[in-house]
């Protein structure tokens, strides 16, 4: 395998990351460290956010380090096809870690290919040959933005007791994939920092349906989709290049015809209409899948 440039992360709520919150959400910590990689070729091969390591290059020490660690060598070896992303932990803007912390490696992400493993796939792994990762805050379905905000006071992972919280949080939805075709992660990033380090099992936190998936699974059906549809055929034709017409046209039946209804029946509830969007969206494709 050769060096592959990790992604950026990107903030919450651009139009990079819009709808990342619709599924399940892993929520991490983030760390103030440099961005850095181990994969195998022939040996141990490293690198940072940007480039490939040598030992006259090594990225802060980490390269040096990376050579001495049996146990990462050995999964490799038994994982060839698998990388490893983590964040080397050497000083930068944050200074409260705990003291045993700095100049260690913890893995925040494992790839491959060019496809990343969803947490609880690498964890196990992971734990066999007792390599550090950063583990989850928790694990929530379709968190609202309040709810991710609250999670930044539960970052303390790491953080020297009394210090603060951490550097803020990823949010990591393993089955998005942003409109411009790309797996993508987002951050929620503070200023103001709290603190002690600890691993523990993921706390799962329960969320009942949300509103705007039960207005779409209630009113959006095959049969309004194949009205529009018909409605915009080329010579009864389909094109691909009419599905925004028609996932605007399904959603504008959906405010103008429906909302009197959906108002009464949910009694006056609280929409998300970018939410309703994309699960009007997920609800055409899941009725229709061959127009896509």
């Amino acid at each position: 395998m050769d060096f592959i440039k990790y992604q950026h992360i990107e903030r919450f709520g651009t139009s990079e990351t819009n709808g990342i919150e619709n599924g399940v959400c892993y929520i991490f910590p983030k760390i103030d460290g440099t961005n850095s990689q181990l994969w195998l070729n022939g040996g141990i091969k490293a690198g940072s956010r940007n480039r490939e390591l040598s030992l006259e290059k090594d990225n802060a020490g980490f390269y040096a380090w990376a050579t001495k660690q049996l146990h990462i060598l050995n999964f490799l070896h038994a994982y060839p096809n698998l990388r490893l992303f983590g964040e080397w932990l050497v000083p930068h803007t944050l200074k409260t870690y705990h003291k045993e912390a700095w100049n260690r490696f913890y893995v925040f992400d494992v790839m491959r290919g060019e496809k990343y493993l969803p947490y609880d796939e690498y964890k196990p792994l992971l734990d066999e040959y007792n390599i550090e990762y950063i583990p989850p805050i928790c694990k929530v379905k379709n968190p609202t933005y309040e709810r991710l905000i609250n999670q930044l006071e539960k970052n303390t992972y790491l953080i020297e007791d009394g210090s603060g919280t951490g550097e803020g949080i990823v949010i990591k939805n393993y089955d998005f994939i942003n409109k411009y075709g790309i797996t993508v992660w987002a951050k929620i990033v503070k200023n103001e920092f709290k603190a002690s380090h600890q691993k523990c099992n993921i706390t799962e936190i329960k969320e009942s349906e949300v509103i705007e998936q039960k207005i779409v699974n209630r009113y959006i059906t095959k049969s309004l989709i194949e009205k529009e549809y018909n409605k915009i055929l080329v010579n009864g034709e389909w094109k691909s290049k009419l599905i925004p017409q028609l996932l605007n046209m399904v959603y504008y039946c959906l405010i103008k015809e429906e909302s009197w209804n959906f108002v009464k029946e949910f009694k006056r509830p609280v929409i998300d209409f970018r939410r309703l969007l994309f699960y009007c969206t997920e609800k055409i494709k899941e009725l229709m899948p061959e127009l896509f």
